[in-house]
């Protein structure tokens, strides 16, 4: 298929479902147009499709060639390939390597996205990280939880998102529990786990460390949040994350940490959104993202910070030489206001009818996004994914933000009207 020569750049953005939703406007504001790459016959059918109306096209990856599908995309002479989302992350690296982009080795793409060949690479390269297991096998994982690792545990999928299928396992039957509802599902991505993992509990607070690396080795720390979380049963519950002073302690040991882990993975390009967990012995690693933080708002960041994500990798694929220029070496953001990001919980289980935009505009201090639409289930909340609203916050003080926090609590369940049960009674 022939396509006319583009008068303007073109980036690419594959499986754009859910954070890539934030590329699209960071090209146009660039003066860039984007091409979708749907790496996948069908769109996944776990996550509501993308929003193809920004796009200039819909590339569908319909076969196993990806010489054919980098040919189609060659005509639209891209400055750039980048995922949308997780699954995203291989298909960027192949397609880039073709076609002679930034981008990271496809030849190591499983270690970016596999959670066991992640922390292997970590710990060949001698950086501090979980001990652990992948297995079929219940009684296997019990017996190293008892003979080496020592409870408690975490019990996981190779390779889900959002604390999908995590659970923290006190003993061998919570293990037993853990690895039963795992095996034979499929993850939020569609992939079937045929494994689990099992890995070392990191006892300490837990941190996000987001990042751009752009051409010509250039790096831009786009921010660190502390998360806040209760633990409940074998799952942890996310409660908000608080944006950190570039300049509070830890901070640059984080950084530092996650610099190192990037280089063994080969991220050398791109987005990353690091879960790091501050240990007695030091920084380890929870998990990476070689893409956007999923609870990133630009228009938040940049009110907050100096920049988002999204902005500084199209200029690093559309500006390459400001990008190098104004992010030369390895730079920091600034922070201009206090934020909170708050996850939502619910005790309530239903189907969703309505949404209250009464209560949902007293909620809104800065921006409330409901997870939730009418016809959705709406469940107990028990991790990310069960979460049913976000809610960021900013201002010029701690104490004003913990305030709304509380105010929040008590409005959040009255944002969802539910069905009521069929046959019930008034």
């Amino acid at each position: 298929m022939s396509h006319p020569a583009p008068s303007r750049p073109v980036g690419v953005v594959v499986d754009a479902y859910s954070i890539g939703k934030f590329l699209p406007a960071a090209f146009q504001r660039l003066g860039a147009d984007v091409v979708h790459l749907q790496s996948t016959p069908e769109f996944l059918a776990s996550v509501p499709p993308p929003d193809l109306g920004p796009y200039i096209a819909n590339v569908v990856h319909g076969t196993s060639d990806w010489d054919r599908t980098a040919k189609e995309l060659a005509a639209y002479a891209p400055v750039g390939v980048l995922p949308g989302q997780e699954t995203g992350v291989p298909p960027a690296d192949t397609v880039a390597e073709r076609l002679g982009l930034p981008g990271n080795p496809a030849a190591t793409s499983a270690v970016r996205r596999d959670k066991y060949r992640m922390i292997e690479a970590l710990r060949a390269a001698g950086l501090r990280c979980a001990r652990q297991l992948k297995s079929a096998d219940a009684a296997e994982i019990v017996d190293w939880a008892e003979r080496d690792a020592g409870y408690p545990v975490v019990v996981k999928p190779l390779s889900s998102a959002s604390t999908d299928g995590v659970s923290i396992c006190r003993s061998a039957e919570e293990i037993r529990t853990a690895v039963a509802a795992v095996l034979g599902t499929c993850d939020i991505f569609e992939r079937c786990n045929a494994e689990v993992l099992a890995q070392s509990f990191l006892r300490g607070p837990e941190y996000i460390v987001d990042i751009v690396r752009g051409p010509g080795g250039g790096r831009h720390v786009c921010g660190v949040w502390r998360y806040e979380k209760t633990e409940t049963g074998t799952k942890w519950i996310y409660d908000k994350d608080i944006l950190l002073d570039p300049d509070s302690p830890g901070v640059p040991v984080l950084v530092d940490y996650v610099d190192r882990v990037l280089d063994a993975l080969d991220i050398s390009f791109g987005a990353a959104h690091a879960e790091v967990v501050m240990t007695p012995e030091g920084p380890a690693l929870v998990e990476v993202g070689a893409r956007l933080n999923g609870n990133m708002e630009p228009a938040v960041h940049d009110t907050c910070m100096d920049g988002n994500q999204a902005d500084l990798l199209a200029l690093a694929c559309v500006r390459p030489e400001e990008f190098q220029r104004r992010y030369a070496g390895r730079t920091m953001y600034r922070k201009h206001r206090e934020a909170l990001v708050v996850h939502g919980q619910t005790t309530r289980e239903g189907t969703v009818e309505e949404i209250d935009e009464d209560v949902l505009a007293r909620i809104a201090v800065r921006l409330a996004v409901p997870r939730l639409r009418p016809g959705d289930r709406m469940r107990p909340t028990t991790d990310l994914l069960s979460s049913p609203l976000r809610v960021f916050l900013v201002g010029d003080r701690p104490e004003d933000l913990l305030a709304d926090h509380r105010r929040i609590q008590g409005l959040q369940d009255g944002v969802f009207r539910l069905a009521e049960p069929v046959g019930a009674t008034r």
